[in-house]
């Protein structure tokens, strides 16, 4: 059996600069989907899934991120006192989960790219796998992408992408897998990525999306790049380089993930997910859904409040 899947890491250093200036004040992964932060929304998608320890890797201004998971007892005492006691309850859940995630904080330091936090936290997480899910990727499923990550990996050994279908039209915003094997329940054999292909030379229907089973295999093919980042094209670190580099002569594999991917990384894209989760939402869902069948049938809402 592969060693158990115990540690995850959470890249939180990027700057959000696609939604902009919403995130000037506000790091984006303290934006709101729903009723919380689209980060905790990661969290609990990891503690769920059974892991123990999640390093978060930031930079300057996300203080934010680590006051929304630190326990704040004044608030709650406050909240109790004003009889607010399902509050207070809420607040208390979020320093909950954070212990129960084990969650510290590593601030990025290294080359520009999304491998540099990843061996930020290899420090700390040493000679074992690990989960890497991305802060801005909402998923709803019946069984977290991360549990189905952790599932593909304790079949195969193997390093692990989570992979969903993609349209034709969008594989330039993604890197595609070259699919080498298609096994049983979505897992495939990959020979690397293609990074943002052209549809016409897109060698794969699916898009590598925002989740990563990193074994320490990769993890040295990271530190090969940083030994040699001043060669890089651009100068920056890229986990889908060290993945390539692995997969050239070792097996690494993608597992198509069952369920609803919301990205809100773009204004576009946030705006749907808020949208998804208010309507998904018991008290929310059911105006917004009347709502929307108001615009559709051309209501004029121009002075509604």
């Amino acid at each position: 059996m592969p060693p158990t899947i115990r540690r995850a890491v959470i890249p939180a250093a990027g700057l959000g600069s696609r939604l902009l200036p919403l995130t000037k004040a506000i790091p984006k992964e303290m934006l709101p989907v729903g009723d919380m932060p689209v980060i905790e929304h990661t969290v609990r998608e990891l503690v769920t899934s059974g892991i123990t320890d999640i390093t978060i890797v930031v930079s300057g201004g996300k203080s934010l991120i680590q006051d929304h998971f630190r326990p704040n007892p004044a608030l709650v005492d406050r909240l109790r006192a004003d009889g607010k006691n399902g509050y207070a309850e809420a607040v208390e859940e979020v320093a909950d989960l954070a212990r129960e995630g084990h969650i510290t904080y590593l601030d990025q330091q290294g080359p520009y790219g999304n491998g540099t936090p990843v061996l930020n936290a290899a420090r700390n997480v040493g000679d074992e796998p690990m989960l890497v899910l991305w802060p801005d990727d909402v998923f709803v499923a019946e069984v977290p992408r991360a549990q189905q990550l952790i599932s593909a990996y304790e079949a195969t050994g193997c390093p692990v992408l989570a992979l969903m279908p993609v349209e034709p039209a969008e594989t330039h915003r993604y890197g595609v897998p070259v699919v080498k094997e298609d096994l049983d329940d979505g897992l495939l054999r990959i020979t690397g990525l293609v990074e943002k292909p052209k549809p016409e030379d897109a060698p794969s229907a699916y898009a590598a999306i925002g989740g990563y089973v990193v074994t320490p295999g990769i993890v040295d093919e990271l530190r090969e790049q940083t030994r040699r980042w001043y060669e890089h094209r651009t100068g920056e670190i890229y986990l889908t380089d060290a993945i390539n580099a692995y997969a050239a002569d070792r097996a690494v594999y993608g597992q198509v993930i069952q369920g609803r991917w919301y990205d809100t990384g773009n204004p576009a894209a946030y705006l749907i997910a808020q949208f998804a989760s208010a309507l998904a939402h018991p008290e929310y869902g059911p105006p917004l859904r009347r709502l929307a069948r108001d615009l559709d049938a051309g209501t004029d809402l121009s002075g509604a409040t």
